[in-house]
């Protein structure tokens, strides 16, 4: 059996989802129509073009504008259920995915809507596909610690759909302190805790996350290994770092696939993970991740089997739902030896 083979049969989680990255372009294109939402863009192909970019902030501009043509718990919902269908043809059997509600609720769309539509995807992904997911409300870095506090103020009602809060946005400028106190209050209300840092952020970052927001897992973490003492402590922690490897490319936080950390953050003993993060936009779902880094970097067959164990272990699932998808990466490795 080939390594790309291998990869598409092998269960998986995926840790770091945006699903208003998700977005692609034939959807993005229906939805203005149906919702007679003027898009600068006269065809599915020039959207698709309007996705070549080459930094954080250009990518956050299209997608804070791709985001306008979402209205309804219809068009969430839709959302929603595109993705996982990506995501079960690529055998990811269990989710857990951010949304940014002030995307929406700054535009007018009420909370309630983004989060009912959200949730009846994740629903029918259960029913009819058999991926389970877990939701997680972001806050946007670039606005105020008091707009994140009055985000998770309309959050409290539906507090029993998420399983988390996280931090994302632009990070350069905006660094994990900001938000400190309201990272305390979400997990005084029993949420877990998720952040962006050290993408384009400093390694400084990665210990603000650590330290001030004592978070229990980390998105990205790329450039902790920068830092010597932090790397021993991420591997000594096992903190999870859902890494982006096709994102990465994308934002130009590497150069080129093969210059990428994660076999030397393997190498260290650190808990990776790999994921898509805004797939319509970087260029691939979260196989599409395995298989190019995987041959950019000469991954093996166990490093590959390694990454999927770890994104069940860094889920937030039970013990005994954990275990079970654990179990499922170790027999799918055991038949496929």
């Amino acid at each position: 059996m080939s390594l790309d083979a291998y990869i598409a049969g092998l269960p998986k989680a995926e840790l770091h989802l945006h699903i208003e990255g998700s977005l692609e372009p034939e959807l993005m294109f229906e939805l203005a129509q149906r919702n007679n939402v003027a898009i600068p863009f006269d065809s599915v192909e020039a959207v698709r073009a309007a996705y070549d970019f080459s930094n954080l902030q250009d990518f956050l501009d299209i997608y804070y504008a791709g985001a306008n043509v979402l209205l309804t718990r219809q068009d969430f919902e839709d959302l929603a259920f595109a993705y996982f269908r990506r995501a079960a043809a690529d055998n990811v059997r269990h989710a857990e995915i951010f949304f940014d509600p002030q995307t929406h609720t700054d535009r007018g769309v009420p909370f309630e809507v983004v989060v009912e539509g959200l949730v009846a995807g994740m629903d029918r992904a259960r029913a009819e596909l058999g991926v389970t997911s877990g939701l997680i409300l972001s806050f946007l870095r670039h606005l105020s610690e008091d707009e994140a506090f009055a985000t998770l103020e309309m959050a409290k009602p539906y507090l029993h759909h998420f399983i988390g809060v996280g931090l994302d946005s632009s990070e350069v400028g905006h660094p994990p302190s900001k938000f400190q106190r309201v990272f305390a209050a979400a997990r005084d209300l029993g949420l877990k805790l998720c952040a962006h840092a050290g993408e384009e952020g400093p390694p400084a970052y990665v210990r603000e996350a650590l330290d001030l927001l004592h978070i229990d897992r980390m998105d990205h973490g790329n450039r902790s290994m920068e830092d010597e003492a932090l790397i021993e402590r991420l591997a000594a922690s096992q903190m999870t770092l859902t890494v982006c490897p096709l994102s990465n490319l994308k934002l130009c936080v590497v150069k080129d696939l093969k210059d990428h950390p994660v076999p030397e953050m393997l190498r260290r003993g650190l808990h990776v993970t790999l994921n898509s993060d805004d797939p319509a936009y970087f260029g691939g779902y979260v196989n599409e991740n395995y298989r190019q880094l995987a041959k950019a970097v000469g991954l093996t067959r166990e490093q590959v089997t390694l990454l999927a164990r770890n994104s069940f272990e860094g889920s937030f699932l039970d013990g005994p739902d954990k275990a079970s998808r654990i179990a499922e990466v170790e027999a799918y490795a055991a038949r496929s030896a």
